[in-house]
């Protein structure tokens, strides 16, 4: 008997108590995202009655103002999302990246389009150019070449 009330008393002890249930969960709810905000606004809020007074057979109406004090929060607290509000989420963001994929896919392949168009015009130019060159020094090589022949003939 000794033994099982030392059990009992050792499990009430290290059991999972309310107060534990509350600080897991707290600590859950900081790890997503909760925020404390101790900040509150303080409203006055003012309301004119007024009264009917008897006085000499006459009525009299009397304006009483009364002031009442209100706490009121203005900044929100976060709340976690629920797991459909975040597969929502999910869903949008993929969306819009594989849209701008796309979207950089044709982008790219325009770009490179006119680069291809770019080069071929370029390359036509150089050529063109690489040949006339080749060309005017040759020509260069062969006149100095007769030349040479020419003013001296037994080198």
């Amino acid at each position: 008997m000794k033994k099982i009330i030392v059990f009992l008393s050792v499990l009430t002890l290290f059991s999972c108590s309310s107060e534990r249930k509350a600080q897991y969960h707290y600590k859950k709810a900081l790890k997503h995202g909760l925020k404390l905000i101790q900040d509150s606004d303080t409203i006055q809020i003012v309301s004119i009655d007024s009264i009917p007074i008897i006085v000499n057979d006459t009525i009299i109406w009397e304006k009483i103002i009364t002031s009442k004090d209100t706490i009121v929060f203005f900044k929100n607290v976060y709340v976690p999302k629920t797991k459909w509000q975040t597969r929502i989420e999910y869903r949008y963001k993929t969306k819009i990246l594989k849209q701008d994929v796309l979207k950089y896919k044709y982008i790219y392949r325009e770009a490179k389009e006119k680069r291809k168009e770019v080069q071929l015009t370029k390359t036509k130019t150089n050529w063109s150019l690489f040949f006339w060159g080749f060309l005017a020094g040759f020509l260069t090589f062969l006149l100095l070449r007769f030349i040479s022949k020419i003013y001296l003939p037994f080198k």
